[in-house]
């Protein structure tokens, strides 16, 4: 009789491929999955998994855990999600290759673009690396519950190749291109999974500086997806303002022909252009039909904006009053502004800014809601604080007030900030459904006191297959196969995200029905007691990465069994 070292007994399984739920066993054998179906060997250890939903652990794609998987062992909070790898190093930020002299500058990137604080990042980095490889191999030294890959970012590239003409976005020189090229190949042929590069004003440095990537010309993106086309290896991502989409997009797609690197874009519906998206996603449907490999990287709810007195966003942001106290501790600010003459002046006062784009967000009361618990992430029109403040007949901006000051003021508001734009979620149902589109852009680890999407895994079980109220659903398997085999496929991860024998342990057993997000909340957790936005889930029964399992019912247990892994990997009897 064969034996296992464990066996997960009569669950509702769902394998990942997108077939029907079966239910079936599962069998382990060290970090490998050995047999599914009806099992009848024994286990040293064995789970009766009968009225749970068994699945792949997930594989989230688009992830900065660039510092924590450096100061930390654990990247929550993703494997809160049953996310069981991460893809780091997105959108051309990281922290390699990166010369001493060099280290202010890359913090501040990622302080300005990923909403990490500066302090988190001078007191979590130990900086004991200078090229890619070397900061592989000081991640491989730390213990994780998870596996995480890593991508080479254009923007440490560039000014480890440039210095300050490449922070200053001074065109790259033939000479500058070909060692960013060099430095790209050796950062794939250490592990890296590709290349990715910024090309969006919404990404700055701390100090407002654009992101150094952002103008860089055709010639200089060719230049390093070349290089990966000699290595036959390397994925390619991007994001974009797409200010001119057309030209935008034929110069991604010249990148794609002439090198044949597979490439994934950000796609989002923009309020300013809310049929852009349309546009792109047939632009890489015509793509794909040529035999380009193109995919759009998409997400099933808003990217939402989360506003409150302990995030790096308020709508009293602005107001001089607001600004004396906003950086004292929560208690004492809460006390001062239950002070009935602070109220007042802050009340009184228009926002001081010359940033008209960011006073029109943090006042657009009609698209602000409160979060709720558990979050309503498709809120409706009559849901925005603006319509709530005109139902209790009271002035708008001081509903908001009172509002943030409840629960001690720890409330939470929500602007849907994207994919919004008809104040409902059928576009994002329509971009996911598409063929050529890959569901991404959770950005664990990154926004830490504006965004909380990393639990997008548990939103897609919940809110997609079960608890929507205004329009279509999406069956179990179709959630599970888009955030395992689809995206796991996509960067060229193939031994995971199915449970078939060969393929890696990595598994979730959940209690569907009870399963809940709850609504983000603010944790001191961070290096130097810096703050984040986390978000819990419930309904979880276990995790097992690689075999051992790393979450029971939300808690976390003693196994670290998460590796670096450094390349595409192939697919089991390959």
């Amino acid at each position: 009789m064969d034996r296992f070292d464990l066996v997960i007994r009569g669950g509702t399984l769902v394998d990942g491929s997108g077939g029907d739920a079966v239910q079936a066993d599962v069998a382990i054998r060290g970090d490998t999955i050995a047999a599914v179906g009806e099992v009848s060997g024994q286990g040293a250890e064995e789970i009766d998994a009968r009225d749970l939903l068994v699945t792949p652990g997930f594989v989230d794609i688009h992830t900065h855990y660039d510092g924590q998987a450096v100061w930390g062992p654990r990247l929550t909070p993703s494997s809160w999600h049953g996310v069981t790898t991460v893809v780091t190093g997105n959108c051309g930020v990281g922290f390699a290759p990166c010369r001493p002299d060099d280290h202010d500058l890359l913090i501040k990137l990622m302080e300005g673009v990923e909403d990490i604080p500066g302090v988190v990042l001078a007191q979590g980095l130990d900086w004991s690396w200078e090229t890619f490889e070397e900061f592989l191999d000081r991640l491989e030294a730390q213990p994780h519950d998870i596996d995480f890959a890593t991508q080479a970012p254009h923007g440490a590239i560039r000014v480890y190749a440039m210095g300050e003409r490449g922070a200053d976005r001074e065109p790259a020189t033939a000479d500058d291109i070909a060692l960013m090229a060099r430095l790209a190949r050796d950062a794939v042929n250490a592990g890296a999974l590709g290349f990715t590069t910024s090309r969006t004003l919404n990404h700055r440095s701390s100090d407002g500086r654009p992101t150094p990537t952002l103008t860089a010309e055709e010639d200089e993106l060719l230049g390093v997806a070349m290089a990966l086309r000699d290595l036959g290896r390397g994925v390619l991502q991007v994001v974009s303002d797409f200010a001119d989409a057309k030209a935008e997009f034929a110069m991604l797609r010249r990148l794609v022909e002439k090198s044949g690197r597979p490439l994934s874009m950000s796609i989002v519906q923009d309020d300013r252009r809310p049929n852009q998206w349309r546009d792109l996603i047939g632009w890489i449907g015509e793509a794909t039909a040529a035999g380009l490999p193109m995919k759009g990287q998409v997400c099933g709810r808003p990217v939402g904006i989360v506003l409150g007195l302990e995030c790096t966003l308020s709508p009293f942001l602005l107001h001089t009053g607001y600004q004396e106290i906003a950086r004292l501790p929560l208690a004492e600010k809460v006390a001062r502004m239950r002070d009935p003459e602070v109220r007042r002046a802050i009340l009184a006062e228009t926002p001081s800014t010359e940033n008209r784009f960011l006073a029109g967000m943090l006042t657009n009361f009609a698209r602000i809601f409160s979060l709720g618990e558990p979050p309503n992430y498709e809120p409706r029109a009559a849901d925005s604080v603006q319509a709530k403040a005109a139902g209790a007949g009271v002035d708008t901006l001081e509903y908001v007030y009172d509002l943030l000051l409840e629960n001690e003021g720890r409330t939470l508001l929500y602007l849907p900030f994207l994919n919004y734009a008809e104040q409902c979620l059928e576009p994002s149902l329509e971009m996911m459904k598409h063929a050529d589109t890959v569901l991404g852009l959770g950005d664990g680890g990154a926004h830490l006191g504006t965004i909380s999407d990393a639990s997008f895994p548990t939103t897609m079980l919940t809110f997609w297959t079960r608890d929507r109220t205004r329009g279509a659903k999406l069956s179990v398997p179709w959630v599970v196969r888009a955030h395992t085999f689809e995206t796991a496929a996509a960067v060229g991860l193939h031994d995971r995200g199915l449970l078939a024998p060969g393929y890696k342990a990595d598994v979730n057993l959940i209690d569907y029905d009870a399963l809940t997000l709850h609504a983000p909340r603010i944790a001191h957790d961070l290096p130097g007691g810096g703050r984040r936005l986390i978000q819990t889930a419930q309904g979880y029964r276990a995790t097992f990465k690689s075999g051992q399992v790393i979450y029971r019912d939300g808690e976390a247990t003693e196994a670290l069994p998460g590796k670096l892994v450094r390349g595409a990997q192939a697919r089991p009897g390959s």
